[in-house]
C-alpha cells in the first residue's frame, strides 16, 4: 500500500543534511529501544554522503548503539573492492570509518573482483540470499523490515539504480538485480528493486539542488513509476521526501506547509 508523501523543505543542502542526520539519529535509536536494534539502507551520491558527513560531526551521533545497527544499501557501482567511486568506499571516508560498528552487520554489496567476478547478475543473487537470511518471520517477505531506507533522486528521477524505462523498474518479483547499460557511468550496478524498497517502514528521499527541482515536480506529480521510479518509491508507514528550497522550487506551494521552508 502506497503512503501519501510527505514533504519537508529547508533552506539550503548544508540545513538539510544537518536536519535529516538528526532526524536519523532518532529514528535508530528509537528503533533500537523497541526492537533491540535497528536496520538502515544507505544511499550513495551528494545528498546521501553529506547527511553521513553531518551524522559524522553530529555531537549526538553518540546516542546510537552502532554495534547493534544493520547497514545495507539500496545501490552500489559494480566496481572493484575500494574503488573511489564505490558508495561503500564513500560511506566508509564519510562515516563509517569513525563510529563502532559491527563489522558483520555491514553489508556491503558486491564488487567486481570478488567471487563472482564481472557476473553482476551472480553478485546481485547473492545480495538478496543475504537479505533473505536476514528476514525473520516477522517481516513477511524475502528482506528486513527496514526502519529507514534513504534514495538520492537523479536528475533523470532515478532512485538507486533504477532508471526510467530500463528492466530493472519493471522487476515486481526480485529484490536485488544486476543493472546492464545503466545511462550514467559506470553502466554495471546492482541495485534493490521497487519491492525491496517498499518493505522499509520509512523512505526518505534526498533532494536538493536546481538540477533536481524537475525531477521532484514530476515525481510529486502523480507519474508512474516506469517513467519516474522516483514516484514508486514509499515506505510501509511513511514516505518522507527532504528537499532544499532549490530542488522545491517547481513544486506547487499546495503540497507543503509554508512554515517548512
Amino acid at each position: 500500500m502506497s503512503t501519501a508523501p510527505q514533504l519537508v523543505v529547508h533552506r539550503d543542502k548544508e540545513l538539510m543534511a544537518q536536519a535529516a542526520a538528526a532526524r536519523l539519529i532518532t529514528r535508530i535509536v528509537d528503533a533500537q529501544a523497541s526492537r533491540g536494534s535497528a536496520s538502515v539502507v544507505l544511499t550513495g551520491g551528494r545528498n546521501g554522503n553529506g547527511l553521513l558527513a553531518a551524522l559524522s560531526a553530529a555531537p549526538a551521533r553518540d546516542a546510537i548503539d552502532w554495534s547493534r545497527l544493520d547497514l545495507w544499501w539500496g545501490d552500489e557501482r559494480f566496481l572493484p573492492e575500494g574503488d573511489p567511486e564505490r558508495n561503500v568506499t564513500q560511506a566508509r571516508e564519510a562515516l563509517l570509518d569513525s563510529v563502532p560498528l559491527d563489522p558483520k552487520r555491514v553489508h556491503a554489496m558486491p564488487a567486481s573482483d570478488g567471487p563472482y567476478g564481472t557476473d553482476v547478475d551472480a553478485a546481485a543473487a547473492t545480495y538478496a540470499e543475504e537479505l533473505a537470511a536476514a528476514a525473520g518471520p516477522e517481516n513477511h517477505g524475502p528482506v528486513p523490515t527496514f526502519d529507514v531506507l534513504m534514495l538520492g533522486v537523479g536528475p533523470d528521477t532515478h532512485v538507486a539504480s533504477l532508471f526510467p524505462e530500463l528492466p530493472a523498474v519493471r522487476e515486481t518479483d526480485r529484490t536485488v538485480v544486476g543493472v546492464h547499460g545503466a545511462p550514467k557511468p559506470p553502466p554495471t550496478r546492482v541495485t534493490l528493486t521497487l519491492p525491496a524498497i517498499r518493505a522499509a517502514r520509512e523512505v526518505w528521499l534526498l533532494a536538493a539542488g536546481e538540477d533536481k527541482a524537475q525531477a521532484a515536480a514530476i515525481a510529486l506529480s502523480g507519474a508512474g513509476e516506469i517513467q519516474a521510479p522516483a514516484a514508486g518509491a514509499y515506505g510501509r508507514s511513511r514516505t518522507l521526501w527532504l528537499l532544499d528550497a532549490a530542488a522545491a522550487s517547481q513544486l506547487p506551494r499546495s503540497l507543503y506547509p509554508p512554515a517548512s521552508a
